[in-house]
């Protein structure tokens, strides 16, 4: 039976002057730049999830993007309701803090955005900020690297298009 953790992870982006850039943390355990996030704990959503692991890594604030294809609730809907991620996926992972042998994240991945691209807390990791030029060099995971030229052909498109609110 393969153990499976639920994660959420976050592409965040801020505009610097008239371009996009996005934020990095150099991840200790993997050795190279990764995206912020980390394991969902106990009572929290993986929307919360993601909103404290990129506070606590990068000491950003950031606002959660709404997916192009979310279907906000009716008005008068009474129910709190947790913000979707951008993809839902399987990564498969090594030995980590959270458990000794090899397993599977069920990583839920949201795009958002640091209006303010100075952080308001002391980060955890390491962390800079890098343009669509720098991202073949950084050794990022491949899906990783695929991930983010999408999202940096269209970042300026979805930061317009609205955020959701965690509470």
């Amino acid at each position: 039976m393969i153990v499976k953790h639920a994660t959420a992870s976050v592409f965040v982006f801020s505009r610097h002057g008239e371009n996009w850039q996005i934020g990095l943390v150099d991840h200790p355990r993997l050795g190279r730049p990764t995206i912020p996030g980390g394991h969902i704990e106990e009572n929290e959503t993986p929307a919360e999830a993601a909103l404290r692991e990129v506070g606590e890594e990068t000491g950003l604030r950031v606002r959660l993007l709404e997916p192009p294809c979310w279907l906000p609730p009716p008005p008068g809907f009474s129910h709190p309701v947790v913000p979707p991620p951008w993809w839902t996926v399987e990564l498969p992972t090594k030995a980590d803090n959270h458990l000794e042998a090899e397993h599977v994240h069920v990583d839920h991945q949201y795009l958002a955005v640091a209006d303010d691209p100075r952080p308001v807390s002391e980060p955890e990791h390491a962390f800079s900020w890098r343009e669509p030029g720098e991202i073949a060099a950084l050794g990022l995971f491949p899906d990783t690297e695929l991930q983010t030229r999408v999202l940096f052909g269209r970042i300026a498109e979805f930061a317009g298009a609205g955020s959701v609110e965690v509470d």
